[in-house]
Order: C-alpha cells, then structure tokens, then sequence
C-alpha cells in the first residue's frame, strides 16, 4: 500500500532528511586512509543522537550497526569493522535516520586516494544516473520512467551491471514503504506517481557483471565478480513538473572537495 504524505509531513521527512546529510558530512570531513570503518560507525551514531534523532539501520530487522559502510566491491549493508581503510578504497556509506517519527534515508560514494580512472567514472555515472532518474520522478509518470532512466544511463550507455536483487523504496513512517523503485525497467509500467509520494531513489551500479550474493552473516552483500560497486540515494518528494529533493549533496561535496585525501569528480551537467 502506498502512503501519500501531507505538505507538513514532506517538511518533515525534509528536516530528517537533512540530518542525513550532516551526518555524511560529518564522515566526509574525516575520511583519509588509516580510518576504520568502525570509527566511522561511532561517529554516525553519536551525531545523529546529538542531533535529537535514533539510527534508522540499528537493529532494524537484526541490524547491529547504526550504518551501512560497503567498501569496493560490497555493494550495500557492509558491516562496519576494524580494518583500516587503504588509498584507492571507495566508500558507499548508507545513514537513515527517525526523526519527529519520520524517516530520512539516503547514501553517498567517496574515494580515497585514486581508484583510477575505470572506477572515478563508474563514481561519476552512477551519480549523474541518480539525478536522472530524479528527472522523472514528477506527478503523472510511472515508477518504470525512473528505473529506465537509470538502466539507459548506466546499463545501456556505459555497458555497467544494475543490481536487480535490491531497489529503492517509498520512504515514511516507515524506512521501507511501497512502491518499490527499481535500476531497470520499462517507460510507462509500474505505479503512477502522485504528489505526496516519498521516495528513496537509489542506483547500485557494479563496473562488472550485474549478479551479486550475500555472505554468511545475512546482510553484506558482494559482486559475484569482486568488481566494485557503487551507489547514490537521496529522498526525493514527487511534485508536478520537478521532483523536489529532500536531502542536500551539495554540503557533503562542500567537505568533500575540502578533504585532502579524497578523490572528488563532478558529475555532468546536475541540476541545482
């Protein structure tokens, strides 16, 4: 069943939202090599309880960590741990956040040092590949206009692996609410999209082949390849005309640029 939000309940998925952000800041300012993923960890959970919320992820479905940390070729739900990270790792680090009963939800890729080329491309479409599924995310499309949007810019231009065993979601009172929000697809097919509609649009896109497995452990997932993924989400409420993001890159790529020991790539041409 899809929950449709009021103007008061998007500003507040928007305050929630924006906390998410901060936080990925916050990880953004002090990603160098040497750093665990642990610490970071540590640092999440402290900052979004200063900051009056609880950890979405912790013990969300047995989930023992207030984070999501997958590095190289984890795609999604890596387990923080104590290995240091090294030069060349790129980071997908995945926060959500309850705040005032809503849930903010959303995901950023970094890289330490350089990956080389192969992979600060991959970086650089996956993003742009967000932003163009946010595209069509407007009042009177189709759930299926999105995950296209994402596959062509992805799949079908740059030849990369979509993920089809995980999605993105509607976002709410709850962290997982329909409709399911799939990398790939047809235009026109799936659900309509309505104002008041709150997703979570996330690419995960694998350099190799699409097929992915999950460890022992239930959570950490992998590329079958061991080639790297990478993955972008942001909140996103739908409106008429322009999908309106809820959560803000603009100030993680602020900390981003600013940190020395990052390796930062502007997506082309993204919308303000």
């Amino acid at each position: 069943m899809i929950h449709y939000k009021t103007a008061a309940e998007i500003e507040l998925m928007r305050d929630s939202a924006l906390l998410v952000s901060k936080t990925l800041t916050e990880v953004a300012k002090i990603l160098r090599p040497g750093t665990t993923t642990l610490e970071l960890d540590k640092l999440v959970g402290t900052f979004i309880r200063d900051h009056g919320a609880v950890p979405s992820f912790l013990n969300y479905r047995g989930y023992p960590f207030a984070s999501c940390i997958s590095v190289n070729d984890v795609v999604v739900h890596g387990f923080p741990n104590g290995q240091a990270l090294r030069e060349g790792d790129i980071i997908s680090v995945d926060i959500g956040v309850i705040k005032k009963g809503y849930h903010g939800d959303h995901a950023y890729t970094f890289a330490i040092g350089d990956p080389g080329p192969e992979v600060m491309q991959l970086i650089r479409v996956t993003k742009e590949s967000l932003y163009k599924g946010i595209e069509k995310a407007v009042a009177g499309g189709r759930v299926g206009d999105i995950s296209y949007a994402i596959e062509e810019h992805t799949a079908k231009k740059y030849g990369y692996g979509v993920v089809r065993e995980l999605v993105g979601h509607g976002l709410g009172k709850h962290l997982h609410e329909d409709p399911q929000i799939p990398n790939y697809g047809r235009r026109g097919t799936g659900a309509k999209l309505k104002e008041g509609l709150v997703l979570a649009i996330e690419p995960m896109i694998n350099l190799g082949k699409r097929e992915v497995y999950t460890e022992s452990d239930g959570w950490t997932v992998r590329t079958v390849d061991h080639q790297p993924s990478v993955h972008f989400e942001h909140d996103v409420a739908v409106r008429k005309g322009k999908a309106d993001i809820l959560s803000d890159y603009s100030i993680i790529e602020a900390a981003e640029f600013q940190n020395p020991h990052l390796h930062t790539i502007q997506a082309a041409a993204l919308p303000s």
